[in-house]
């Protein structure tokens, strides 16, 4: 067995990935001054500071992990500026995204393929027995309907 966090946490270390505070402040964000600013879980509370000793000593991928999210949020705040970042990055980088783009690259066809399809219709074509959960509901990333 292997543990991937671990690996993850070397790899950021060995990378320069600045610790949870760093970055925070670097993306213009409010670096929490304790663990009880980081969590609300007094648990984790108790273990951030057993491992760490200061909260800004605390790795960037552990931070984001333990950080209470937003109200209504699955995920932490930093957690989700990291994915807004990186996902637009990917889009903007990727030449079948901008320059190559376009009917003569995916015949004009496959451009009506995608245009005519989303997260929805693949959900619905692949798991078919989920489409009841789907009807009526505009986007496959909105609350969908209870079996």
């Amino acid at each position: 067995m292997i543990d991937l966090a671990t690996v993850d946490v070397l790899r950021d270390r060995e990378r320069g990935v600045p610790r949870y505070c760093r970055f925070r402040r670097l993306i213009d964000m409010p670096a929490p001054a304790s663990f009880a600013e980081l969590t609300d879980n007094p648990e984790w509370q108790r273990q951030l500071e057993a491992v760490y000793g200061d909260v800004e000593e605390v790795d960037l991928l552990i931070g984001c992990l333990a950080e209470t999210p937003p109200p209504g949020f699955a995920f932490s705040d930093t957690a989700f500026r990291i994915f807004i970042l990186m996902a637009s990055r990917r889009l903007k980088s990727d030449r079948f995204f901008t320059d190559d783009y376009t009917p003569e690259v995916y015949t004009r066809a496959g451009m009506e393929w995608i245009d005519n399809n989303g997260m929805k219709s693949v959900i619905g074509r692949h798991f078919p027995e989920l489409a009841p959960r789907l009807e009526g509901v505009r986007n496959a990333f909105f609350p969908w309907n209870r079996g």
